[in-house]
């Protein structure tokens, strides 16, 4: 039977926070055991907190009632243990814990709660199956990694909070029930009893809301927002999380960048102990996917793209030439290093690109010895072989890949394939953070597949001022005040200088489909506030999940989040979502539709 605390069971010390400097102290720890050790006349129980763990002893001078209770227990079990803290003898040190040179000799011994064998061993780095880890979550969540990284991005929003206040911004909440939005992922519903057939959204952003604060003449907005989206999981996605969420007025693209860059330093040397010196590069968004084939370019490495278009055009390789008379084109990356890659592992790059929709991949291989294979000779004459090799730098030991094919399967598949390419050669160190800004995007991004244009962020992004004269005439060619900050080939957030001309924003909305009665329908609020005097604004939001999963270098953006969601968007723990309880459809008005 569980024993209770009282009065005078308070604990003086977390398990890993107490050494040699305590030595001679009567303390009282209290935790889980991480295991029992009987040797007969003398009993060892480790106990561990989320500071780490703490050995009790139990020898001949120990009572003999604390003594077998100590004998009873079991992995797991909760205890209350008070004693006096002792060097450990000779020999029985332990270096790979804080506390292995002390122990407690226990006088005092309470059983807390008892705990059934565990369906998994709570230990470090565990290689538990992460279905059987989710379903017992409350459990996983007591490994000492899975605890440091749930303490470390507690760490990582108290530095954002601390920055942010020091600068001038509002911690404001926004509403967690709000109007549908017509862009972007779908909207999480939740339907109202009050207002019957009506239904709130869940926000996928509070990017109206904080809009309207600048329009409230807050000057500079903050918060760590929760969002949410219906949309296909990846690895680095889940349906609900957080943000930090940034807005600010009377500013320009150039003041909100050094803004977040400040917060970047700051973090980095609060949380690291390590300096980033000077300015981060910006990149437009076109050089970016010129040079690497991706708006969110991992610039720790070269093998950067060369078009070829110009010296293959025309040529009698069909697959490179209708790919240019077609409007795509021939482009190339140079794996330098790369001849040493198999047959096979060159075959199994081209099933790579495939996956990005390439109808393949061509190859020249330049071994140390001197032979060149190149998958392609015969196609091309010795001088357009020549070519190649020459506008590529190619030399001994090199690997050339080229793809072929339209121009976003061009840049999709080789952007992809450089960084799978470096992930095989192993030359990514995960410490090496180099962080980007990739400005000036495409404001909108047509869709042949329905016929219209997209705002490629959101619809309230200003345009360039030079590019507004074509929105009319020539949309896709229209640039936003849109701003990415990219480390190591992850987009860590991004944001943009807004709309606040009204008659701008209506334009933005009939360039998008939206009559003027849909759009006042939709965002009549918003296009009242324009009434009123906006100030210039923009903001930034940075994918805090995201944030915390590349600076401790995991992968799994779930191994950050206490309790998160899997593929199919469920919590295996609580088996959600479930069926509802039929009075509850009944009060909504609402039936489920076979």
């Amino acid at each position: 039977m569980a024993e209770f605390l009282t009065a005078n069971d308070k604990r003086t010390h977390l398990c890993a926070c107490l050494g040699n400097e305590n030595v001679g102290e009567k303390v009282c720890v209290m935790g889980w055991v991480q295991k029992q050790r009987d040797l007969g006349s003398l009993i060892f129980i480790d106990l561990r907190d989320r500071t780490g763990i703490v050995q009790l002893a139990f020898d001949d001078t120990t009572d003999r009632e604390i003594f077998e209770k100590a004998f009873g227990v079991r992995a797991e079990f909760v205890l209350l243990a008070k004693g006096v803290v002792r060097r450990r003898g000779e020999g029985a040190i332990n270096t790979t814990i804080p506390t292995g040179e002390i122990e407690i000799a226990v006088d005092e011994l309470k059983v807390l709660a008892s705990a059934q064998t565990p369906p998994f061993e709570i230990v470090e780095n565990s290689n538990v199956n992460a279905e059987l880890r989710l379903r017992h979550r409350y459990l996983d969540l007591r490994r000492p990694d899975m605890q440091r990284n749930i303490i470390a991005r507690s760490r990582i929003g108290k530095i954002a909070r601390d920055y942010y206040a020091e600068n001038g911004f509002v911690d404001i909440e926004t509403p967690n029930l709000c109007k549908p939005t017509p862009e972007g992922a779908r909207d999480y519903l939740v339907p109202s009893r009050v207002h019957k057939g009506k239904f709130y959204a869940l926000p996928q952003s509070p990017q109206l809301y904080k809009q309207l604060l600048m329009v409230s003449g807050f000057d500079r907005y903050f918060q760590i927002a929760r969002c949410f989206r219906d949309e296909d999981l990846r690895a680095d996605r889940q349906p609900e999380f957080t943000q930090i969420d940034t807005e600010m007025s009377f500013v320009t693209a150039d003041d909100v960048m050094k803004m977040h860059e400040g917060f970047l330093k700051r973090l980095f040397r609060e949380y690291f102990g390590r300096e980033l010196e000077g300015d981060f590069i910006r990149m437009p968004y076109a050089e970016a996917m010129e040079r690497f084939g991706s708006d969110k370019p991992d610039i720790r490495f070269g093998y950067e793209l060369t078009n070829l278009s110009d010296l293959l055009a025309g040529c009698e390789f069909k697959v490179f030439a209708g790919a240019i008379e077609n409007g795509g084109s021939v482009r190339a990356i140079n794996v330098k290093g790369g001849a040493k890659f198999s047959r096979k592992e060159i075959d199994s790059l081209t099933e790579f690109v495939k996956s990005y929709k390439a109808k393949g991949l061509a190859w020249l291989k330049w071994a140390e010895n001197g032979d060149i294979s190149p998958s392609y000779a015969k196609f091309l004459t010795e001088e357009e072989n020549e070519k190649i090799k020459t506008a590529m730098n190619a030399e001994a030991g090199d690997l050339i890949l080229i793809v072929a094919d339209k121009n976003k399967v061009v840049f999709d598949s080789l952007g992809a394939l450089r960084c799978e390419c470096a992930k095989r050669m192993g030359i990514l160190d995960p410490m090496d953070f180099k962080f980007l800004w990739v400005t000036e995007f495409p404001l909108l991004e047509y869709s042949e597949e329905d016929g219209r244009f997209y705002a490629m962020h959101h619809p309230f992004t200003s345009p360039m001022d030079e590019d507004l004269q074509y929105i009319d005439s020539d949309p896709g060619r229209v640039r936003a005040k849109a701003y990415d900050i990219v480390l190591n080939g992850t987009e860590l957030g991004g944001g943009s200088i807004r709309i606040h001309d009204g008659d701008i924003q209506t334009k933005m909305f009939s360039v998008l489909g939206l009559s003027e009665e849909e759009a006042y329908e939709k965002f009549g609020y918003l296009l009242d506030a324009f009434k009123y005097g906006v100030p210039p604004h923009g903001g930034l939001a940075f994918g805090f999940d995201r944030l915390v999963t590349l600076l401790l270098g995991l992968e799994d953006i779930r191994d950050v989040i206490a309790f998160p969601k899997v593929q199919n968007a469920s919590e295996l723990m609580t088996k959600c979502p479930s069926e509802p309880d039929p009075k509850a459809l009944d009060e909504l008005c609402l039936a489920v539709k076979e």
